[in-house]
């Protein structure tokens, strides 16, 4: 049986860096770093090890490219929530999330040399 799309967005295949942390979750402050695999105005797909659930709140920052925003590429932070997790591993141990963004906003040049 064939899952129906629910996406709304088109979603571009192209890898760009993600920098994340989960929000909320005692056991897990640090941040992590990979990249988006794929990636929409209304989310993005990633590949991580981090322990990370069905609606865990995580706060990504990440390179917004011009395919997805019509706009030059430009950094943004998100607040994003995962609502989905494929448990087959990669190579290196590490699983696929889909997270979903709620919320976005640009990332100042400041801010980017502070991080």
């Amino acid at each position: 049986m064939k899952v129906p799309e629910r996406r709304q967005m088109a979603r571009v295949s192209l890898r760009t860096p993600l920098r994340f942390r989960a929000l909320g979750v005692a056991s897990d402050k640090s941040e992590h770093f990979t990249e988006a695999l794929n990636i929409s105005r209304g989310g993005f797909y990633f590949a991580s090890s981090a322990p990370l659930q069905i609606g865990t709140p995580i706060e990504a920052t990440l390179r917004m490219p011009a395919e997805v925003t019509g706009n030059p590429s430009q950094e943004m932070r998100c607040t994003c929530r995962v609502v989905h997790v494929r448990n087959e591993p990669y190579g290196d141990g590490r699983i696929g999330f889909g997270a979903e963004i709620e919320k976005f906003q640009n990332v100042s040049a400041h801010e980017r040399w502070m991080s």
